[in-house]
């Protein structure tokens, strides 16, 4: 209970608790101490790194933390697995698929909902692109990443629009002593290098985090077996062609917190790359694509803050981001003769610019009331030499509410719900408009015993606004813009159990079912003479007409064992249908995942992980010679061992290796993915 004698703070205990005489004589007597110690040993602000104004999910209240919340990878797995971009190191987790797709970039998938459904977050400040709502998750390195979360289909409303599918906040590091820090070097297959330096200070009433790294590679080899089907192959050495990368990325934060329960922080992330575009190498009739990444640039500056106010807290965040890229084409694979067209080249130049307001209310009893006000203005620039350029801008406000209930000390309830509103304020010779949409959520949870296991119940209703790209793209003059696109909508159905059933191991079991409507699919509409090619008269044009089921499971597991040994695994089962046009199968996410884990430190020197990743079901886009428009990939299971020895205890040095096997597959057809590659690293710790 929380009075205002008493006022509140991000981590509060509880009033006294008491049980009905109807719950068993052991949890009456333990459920209590549990809880009321568990709030009772929690610091004011985390002593872990973690930067807690970064997280939107609260992780401490006056109600008990709910097991089924977001699923996290921490800086030490990410480090330890040599996970060095935000895609490698989600891909441990249960219900995450990773793809590729023809322009180089790095895909995720969460439960069969890509990142337009599911989108980006750094310290909870939107990131996504906002012309096609797309991430390339290969481009943001983890170097200066304390952890990362996910949330499902019981992501929090307080996010704001568009997480259809889930969320996931990548979340920096905030200093915890006077001077902490890194340094990491390493190198690998594929002429791989890359350095990354950490610096931190925390002197109470103030603190710095700074950051740098760069991350380069000039190709990735090709697996064992594997061919280039082309008629004219591009790819027949033994390293995959024009598969360069070169990312540098630095980040700033300085941070004021004049009491134990206000803070102030700002921020400014710079990160500039470059990237090849790999050539298609099987045997569909679709086109050749020879591209170039000159630059893929990003600059993030954001403010957020947290104060007390009697018995609330009030959260802000202000934030500008800017994105740019160009892309070039050329005629073959010698790229010495540049395509210049009405396409080519191409700059995009987009900026974003926001601001969120959430209030914490802790005034009645047993509630954690919650309010948010979104507001974001996204803004795009198309341009090209031959042609006019295209301005677009979209505002988005949002004004969420949720409120998290203890309705006994072994039941709590979250309630949730929100109204989105996008405005077309400027766009490039077509019509402005607007629409909204409602969102609502359920959560309900029950302690099952005094280890902290929990079975958990939740429903909820999301939607995703269609992008700028999703209303306007002519798709190269061979589509037709539809600026009448409504969002689509999402119904979840959850129930899960969460805990430790056994001496020292942890699990999570979850079913879940989504029904998505209106989902933009391409439908052929009558074509406005000279819309889509000199002579044809119909056209593919975007269309709410789609519905699509998703249902599956998820197990993870975790399990200490004697002899410092340790195992961990990830299985998914995920089946995904098309109501509305069965024929079209949905794509790019397999039927079957599993990561598994194992490692062993025979001494305190040494630490020996082993991996193994493995999927079946996967199918695939491809334009075949027989008229099919979907190809079933093969399984595949890949190995990876790596051990690291710490000299000293600010020291350590890591070897490893990855796809030992030397396995030829593919995420996406006519993409080969790594062979056999090793790294090494190296780290001092300060």
């Amino acid at each position: 209970m929380i009075t205002p004698a008493s006022p509140p703070s991000p981590r509060r205990a509880p009033g006294p608790i008491t049980l009905s005489p109807s719950v068993p004589d052991w949890r009456r007597r333990w459920l209590p101490a549990l809880v009321s110690a568990a709030f009772a040993a929690a610091p004011v602000w985390a002593a872990d790194g973690v930067f807690e104004l970064g997280t939107v999910v609260v992780t401490g209240s006056p109600v008990p933390p709910s097991a089924s919340g977001e699923a996290v990878v921490s800086a030490a797995q990410m480090a330890s697995g040599n996970r060095d971009t935000v895609a490698d190191a989600v891909a441990m987790l249960p219900g995450v698929s990773l793809s590729k797709n023809s322009r180089n970039e790095d895909m995720v998938y969460v439960r069969g909902f890509d990142a337009r459904q599911v989108p980006v977050f750094v310290d909870g400040i939107p990131l996504y692109v906002p012309y096609d709502g797309y991430v390339d998750f290969g481009r943001f390195t983890t170097f200066d990443l304390a952890e990362i979360r996910v949330a499902r289909s019981d992501a929090s409303l307080l996010y704001g629009p568009n997480t259809l599918g889930g969320a996931i906040n990548l979340v920096t590091r905030k200093p915890v002593k006077p001077l902490e820090g890194d340094i990491r070097i390493g190198i690998g297959s594929g002429d791989l290098s890359k350095v990354a330096v950490n610096l931190g200070s925390n002197q109470e009433s103030w603190y710095l985090q700074l950051g740098a790294s760069y991350l380069d590679a000039n190709s990735f080899p090709l697996p064992h077996g594997f061919k280039d089907r082309k008629a004219v192959p591009t790819d027949t050495g033994d390293k995959r062609e024009n598969a360069y990368r070169t990312d540098t990325r630095a980040s700033f934060k300085l941070g004021f917190t004049p009491n134990a329960t206000d803070e102030y922080a700002i921020g400014y992330v710079t990160q500039d790359g470059e990237k090849g575009n790999p050539v298609y190498t099987g045997d569909s009739n679709s086109g050749i694509r020879y591209w170039r990444w000159p630059y893929w640039d990003k600059d993030s500056l954001y403010f957020i803050s947290n104060t007390r106010l009697g018995d609330n807290i009030l959260k802000t965040r202000l934030y500008e981001d800017r994105y740019k890229n160009g892309l070039y084409a050329y005629s073959d694979s010698t790229y010495s003769t540049e395509l210049e067209n009405k396409n080519f080249p191409s700059y995009y130049d987009d900026r974003v610019r926001g601001a969120s307001v959430e209030l914490t209310s802790y005034l009645l009893r047993d509630h954690e009331l919650r309010v948010a006000a979104h507001y974001k203005e996204d803004k795009h620039q198309d341009s090209n030499p031959l042609s006019p350029t295209k301005n677009y801008r979209d505002v988005t406000t949002s004004l969420a509410i949720e409120d998290t209930v203890t309705l006994a000390p072994a039941w709590r309830l979250r309630l949730g719900a929100s109204h989105d509103r996008r405005d077309a304020k400027e766009v490039y010779q077509w019509p402005t408009g607007s629409t909204s949409a409602t969102n609502g959520l359920i959560e309900l949870s029950h302690i099952l015993d005094d280890s902290g296991s929990e079975l958990y119940a939740l429903a909820s209703h999301k939607t995703r606004f269609p992008t700028i790209k999703d209303r306007y793209s002519a798709r190269m003059g061979a589509a037709l813009p539809n600026p009448d696109l409504k969002p689509e909508t999402a119904n979840h159905g959850e129930i899960g159990v969460k805990g430790t059933p056994w001496d020292g191991g942890r699990g999570q079991l979850a079913v879940f079912y989504s029904h998505i409507q209106d989902l933009m699919q391409s439908v052929i509409v009558p074509a406005p003479t000279g819309t889509c090619g000199k002579n044809s008269k119909t056209c593919p044009q975007m269309q709410n007409v789609g519905r699509a089921r998703t249902a599956g499971v998820e197990l993870s597991i975790e399990q200490q064992l004697p002899a410092n040994w340790s195992v961990s695994g990830a299985y998914t089962y995920l089946a995904r249908r098309n109501l509305s046009d069965p024929a079209t199968l949905p794509t790019d996410t397999p039927r079957h995942r599993l990561f598994a884990h194992v490692s062993w430190a025979p001494a305190n020197e040494w630490v020996f992980n082993a991996t193994a990743e493995a999927e079946q079901g996967r199918k695939v886009a491809y334009a075949g010679a027989n008229g099919s428009t979907f190809r079933s990939l093969a399984g595949y299971a890949t190995f990876g061992l790596n051990g690291e020895w710490t000299p000293r205890k600010d020291m350590s040095l890591q070897l490893g290796m990855n796809n030992i096997g030397d396995k030829w597959y593919e995420l996406a057809d006519g993409y080969p993915m790594p062979g056999r590659t090793w790294y090494a690293n190296a780290t001092y710790r300060f």
